[in-house]
């Protein structure tokens, strides 16, 4: 297991990931520094886990948005074989990523909490 330091509404956040996955916790945190920025100017929020509960939900949001979506393509794909075939791995490979990016959610919500406390 690795450990890297990543920095949200600026505030660096010490976080355990699997070894080589530290470039891609950055590119998700610095995804999630941005929405914070955009919901602190938007609301006025200075929270940081109020501010992180609100992204978190903007995210799963987007998430749910993807999925209909995929199942959408999915049911026009029932027409073809080999096209309900590749909706079925892309929906499967979205399943896979949200729940990944559910669980990142949870413990960067855990550790900020325990910041705050």
């Amino acid at each position: 297991m690795a450990q890297t330091a990543v920095r949200i509404n600026g505030r660096s956040y010490p976080i355990v990931c699997d070894d080589g996955q530290e470039a891609h916790l950055a590119k998700l945190a610095l995804f999630i520094d941005k929405r914070i920025e955009q919901l602190a100017a938007a609301v006025g929020c200075s929270d940081d886990a109020r501010l992180l509960v609100m992204a978190s939900l903007l995210v799963a949001d987007e998430l749910m948005d993807a999925q209909a979506e995929s199942q959408t393509v999915r049911a026009g794909a029932d027409k073809s074989p080999a096209m309900a075939a590749a909706a079925a791995a892309a929906e499967d490979a979205v399943a896979q990523r949200i729940e990944r990016i559910a669980v990142r959610i949870e413990g960067l919500a855990e550790r900020l909490e325990q910041a705050s406390a």
